[in-house]
């Protein structure tokens, strides 16, 4: 599936964040049809278990791509939001140390809330976690005065990623 726009990667997120040396550092993908992805890999310091990554990680990874999402299907940037619930369903263990998909789309949108659909998999497109994730639209001013969103999401660095392998 093609990919239409990398999205930006923050400074000190535990999911995208390129400065936080603990993060996952995941770049995230617009996909072609209003979806985003990401390809990505957990490491040994996201463990819970040896060999098992972290509850708290994946699920962290799943309400990413749900914001994200929005994202993909906006175009850009547009809106922001807070998660209000998070439903999440762990399939089997999640590895660090191989490439990891991760896919969200957005299955309902209102004024005010979003609801996003996401999935983490391995290569072999095998679900190992998914989620339906709530948010409630806000703007970065309502969700802490004083933040710059462009100061905090600041790098863009291209992959030169086109298409991502995903099944329709």
């Amino acid at each position: 599936m093609k990919v239409i726009q990398k999205q930006r990667n923050s400074k000190m997120c535990a999911i995208c964040g390129l400065d936080n040396r603990y993060g996952v550092r995941a770049p995230f993908y617009s996909m072609e049809d209003g979806s985003v992805a990401s390809l990505f890999s957990y490491r040994e310091e996201h463990q819970s278990y040896p060999g098992r990554v972290h509850g708290g990680l994946i699920v962290a990874m799943l309400d990413e791509m749900g914001l994200r999402a929005l994202w993909a299907k906006e175009g850009g940037e547009k809106t922001y939001g807070v998660t209000i619930s998070l439903e999440t369903k762990y399939r089997k263990p999640v590895p660090y140390g191989v490439p990891l998909i991760g896919r969200g789309k957005i299955v309902k949108e209102t004024g005010n809330f979003v609801t996003a659909e996401c999935v983490i998999t391995d290569e072999a497109h095998t679900v190992l976690a998914n989620a339906v994730i709530r948010y409630l639209k806000l703007t970065p001013q309502q969700i802490q005065a004083g933040v710059n969103e462009h100061e905090e999401m600041c790098y863009l660095i291209e992959d030169g990623v086109t298409e991502i392998g995903l099944p329709a």
